[in-house]
C-alpha cells in the first residue's frame, strides 16, 4: 500500500465500500457528536468524510489536532445512512472508519479561517498565502486559471502558431509606463529592462522568417495598481503573424478566444466568433463615452449640442456657442422614479468631479425638470422623437467640452445601466474598437505624442504622415473588449524604416534617436521585412472575467498588495551593501518635503 494514499480526497464512491484505504489530507473541519469525531479531510482533489469513536486508536490524536493539520489516515470505507448522505460532496455517498493515523504535519492556531469564505483583511490574506490558497473559492480560481491557459495553449497550436520564449533581460521599451531596471555588475552603471512586453523581439522573430509566433508572456510594467491590473507583472496571450492584414488577425483570432470564453462560460452566453462588432473608435467614444464599451448594456449616448444652438435653457446655449457639447442618456421607464432617482444621480456626477448632470424627467408624455422648463416641451417632445424615446422616458445630459461630456456620459451610462438592471449578467459581449488615432495632444507636455503603439502601420502609411495633420491619422491599431474591459491590444506594425523614423519625428524624436534606442528593429528593417500584425491578450483579465471575480487578486497565485508590497515574501526590501557595491551603487535618500 501506498505509504500516504491510495486514492485522493475525490475518488471514493459506494463502489469502494468495505474496502481498505489509506488518505491523505488536511484537517478541514472537526464536528463532535459526544464520543464520535467526524473529520472532512481535504486535499486538491475533495472532501472525504472521516469517522473515529471510542473503538478507533484515531480519536484521541484526531481530537488533540487543530483544523489545517496535515494527517495520513487508514481505514474501511462504509456507506453513510441514507439520511446523511451528501449529494453535494463527489463522496457524499460513503465515510472512512479511521484505524490508523499518522500525523504528518501539526499546524498551530492559525491566523485566518480555510473553511470558511467569509471576508478576511486583504494584508493577512496576502501575508498569508498559503493559507488563502487553500480557501475553495480561490483555489478554484487558480485551477480554472490553468485550465484556461492550457486551452489557449492548444487553439494557438491548432491555428498554427508556434510557441517562442523571448528574452527577460532587455532593453528599455516605449510601451507606456515605466520601466523595472535590473542594474548590471559586469557593466557598470548600465541596466537592463524587464521586458513591459516582448513587442519588439516578436516583430524580430517575423523578420527572422518564423511565420506565427505565440507566447505566454511575462510583462513587467512599475505602474499604479487598480483592480484590473496588478502591480509589477502580469501575463498575456503574446501573438505575431507576418503577411496579414487586420483583417485575418481578427479573423484567426476570435475563434480562438471565443473559444475559450465559451469553454468556460457556464450558462453565460458568448459573442460567436465571426460576429465581434467592429466599432470604430470615434463612433465607440460618441456612443458609449468609453473606448471599452461594455455591450450588455443597451444604452445608447447621442449627441444633441444642435438642439441647443439656440435655446432657452441658456446655459447649454452657452456651452454650445464656445464650442461645447450636449451628450445625453436615456434613462427608459423611469416614471415610476421618485425625484431622488435623478437628484441622486446629479449628486453622484458631483462627487465624481463634475459640475452636475442635468435631467429630463417625462410621465405620461408630460415633461419635468428645468432643461426641460426652459427649453419648452415642443422643442423637447422634437428632441425625443428623434432619439425614439417613450411618454414615460427620462434622460441625462452630460455638458462641456467633448472630451469631459464624454467621459462623463460614458460613466453614467454605465451607472444609469447598472441603478435600472439594464445589464445583462449571464453574457459575455465581445468586440473590436478599430481606427484608433495615431497621434494625440499631451497636455502637459505640450507636444504631439503616440496615443497607442508607436510600432503601429498609420493609415496612409508614409504618405500620411507627411501631408496629414498628425491629429487626424488613424493607425492600423484595435482593442478587443469584453464587458468594459479591455482584454487584448494589437495592431498591424510598421515594417518600413523610412516610414518608422518618419512616425518618431512627428513626436520629436530623430533619425539617430530612432537607431539609438531602436536599433535592432531598425536594422532588421532594412534587410527585408514582411509586413505583419499581431496582439496581445490579457491572461488576467480574462481568467477574473471567466470565473466572476472582481480583482485580479482573486485569481492571481502570489500577487502584491495596493502598495505594491509582497507581503508573503517580504518584497521588495533592503539590499545588503555587499550587493550594492559589487553593482557599484548607493543609495540616495529622496528629498524631504517641505515642513516634513
Amino acid at each position: 500500500m501506498h505509504p500516504y494514499r491510495t486514492h485522493t480526497c475525490a475518488q471514493l464512491s459506494s463502489a469502494n465500500v468495505g474496502e481498505t484505504v489509506r488518505l491523505s489530507g488536511w484537517i478541514h473541519r472537526k464536528r463532535d457528536h459526544g464520543g464520535v469525531l467526524f473529520i472532512d479531510l481535504r486535499d486538491h482533489y475533495g472532501i472525504t468524510q472521516i469517522v473515529a469513536d471510542s473503538d478507533s486508536p484515531a480519536l484521541p490524536v484526531l481530537e488533540g489536532l487543530r483544523v489545517e493539520s496535515v494527517i495520513t489516515i487508514e481505514g474501511e470505507v462504509k456507506a453513510r445512512v441514507a439520511e446523511t448522505v451528501n449529494a453535494n460532496l463527489a463522496t457524499g455517498e460513503i465515510e472512512v472508519f479511521a484505524r490508523s493515523i499518522t500525523v504528518q504535519s501539526a499546524a498551530e492556531e492559525l491566523p485566518m479561517p480555510v473553511a470558511d469564505e467569509q471576508p478576511y483583511p486583504e494584508d493577512i490574506r496576502l501575508k498569508y498565502r498559503f493559507l488563502d490558497l487553500r480557501r475553495e473559492t480561490l483555489h478554484k480560481n487558480i485551477m480554472t486559471r490553468v485550465a484556461v491557459i492550457a486551452d489557449m495553449r492548444q487553439r494557438m497550436a491548432a491555428a498554427g502558431f508556434n510557441e517562442f520564449s523571448t528574452p527577460i533581460l532587455t532593453a528599455s521599451s516605449p510601451e507606456g509606463a515605466r520601466d523595472f531596471l535590473v542594474p548590471s555588475r559586469i557593466h557598470t552603471g548600465k541596466f537592463y529592462a524587464l521586458p513591459q512586453a516582448p513587442q519588439q523581439y516578436k516583430q524580430l522573430l517575423m523578420v527572422a522568417g518564423f511565420d506565427r509566433y505565440f507566447q505566454i508572456a511575462p510583462c513587467f510594467r512599475d505602474e499604479d495598481p487598480r483592480a484590473d491590473r496588478l502591480p509589477g507583472e502580469f501575463y498575456q496571450l503574446d501573438l505575431e503573424m507576418s503577411f496579414v492584414t487586420q483583417e485575418e488577425v481578427w479573423e484567426t483570432m476570435e475563434p480562438v478566444i471565443q473559444g475559450t470564453f465559451a469553454a468556460f462560460a457556464g450558462d453565460k452566453a458568448v459573442t460567436p466568433a465571426g460576429e465581434f462588432p467592429r466599432i470604430p473608435y470615434d463612433e465607440a467614444m460618441l456612443k458609449y463615452g468609453s473606448d471599452k464599451p461594455d455591450l450588455r448594456n443597451p444604452l445608447i449616448i447621442s449627441d444633441v449640442s444642435k438642439h441647443f444652438e439656440r435655446s432657452g435653457f441658456g446655459l447649454f446655449e452657452k456651452i454650445v456657442g464656445g464650442g461645447g457639447v450636449v451628450r445625453v442618456i436615456p434613462a427608459p421607464g423611469t416614471h415610476e422614479k421618485s425625484r431622488k432617482f435623478f437628484d441622486d444621480m446629479n449628486d453622484w456626477a458631483r462627487k465624481e468631479g463634475y459640475a452636475g448632470l442635468g435631467y429630463v424627467t417625462r410621465k405620461g408624455g408630460e415633461f419635468g425638470g428645468p432643461i426641460a422648463k426652459n427649453h419648452g416641451p415642443e422643442r423637447m417632445a422634437e428632441l425625443y422623437a428623434e432619439l425614439g424615446l417613450g411618454e414615460n422616458d427620462g434622460l441625462f445630459f452630460a455638458a462641456g467640452k467633448a472630451a469631459d461630456a464624454a467621459k462623463l456620459a460614458g460613466a453614467a451610462r454605465i451607472r444609469v445601466g447598472e441603478e435600472l438592471g439594464l445589464i445583462d449578467e449571464n453574457a459575455f459581449a465581445l468586440c473590436w474598437i478599430v481606427d484608433f488615432p495615431f497621434y494625440e495632444y499631451d497636455e502637459d507636455e505640450k507636444k504631439v505624442d503616440f496615443s497607442h503603439n508607436p510600432f503601429s502601420m498609420p493609415q496612409g502609411g508614409i504618405d500620411a504622415l507627411e501631408g496629414q495633420d498628425p491629429l487626424t491619422i488613424k493607425a492600423f491599431q484595435y482593442d478587443l473588449v469584453c464587458n468594459g474591459y479591455e482584454i487584448a491590444s494589437g495592431s498591424i506594425r510598421n515594417h518600413k524604416p523610412e516610414t518608422m523614423v518618419k512616425a518618431f519625428e512627428i513626436v520629436g524624436l530623430s533619425k539617430a534617436d530612432v537607431e539609438e534606442r531602436f536599433g535592432g528593429m531598425y536594422r532588421a528593417f532594412q534587410y527585408g521585412a514582411p509586413p505583419h500584425g499581431g496582439m496581445a491578450a490579457g491572461v488576467d483579465r480574462i481568467v477574473m472575467l471567466l470565473c466572476g471575480a472582481k480583482n485580479l487578486r482573486e485569481i492571481t497565485l502570489f500577487p502584491m498588495n495596493q502598495r505594491a508590497e509582497d507581503l508573503l515574501m517580504g518584497a521588495p526590501s533592503s539590499p545588503e551593501p555587499r550587493q550594492l557595491r559589487e553593482l557599484s551603487l548607493r543609495v540616495v535618500e529622496p528629498p524631504k518635503k517641505e515642513g516634513a
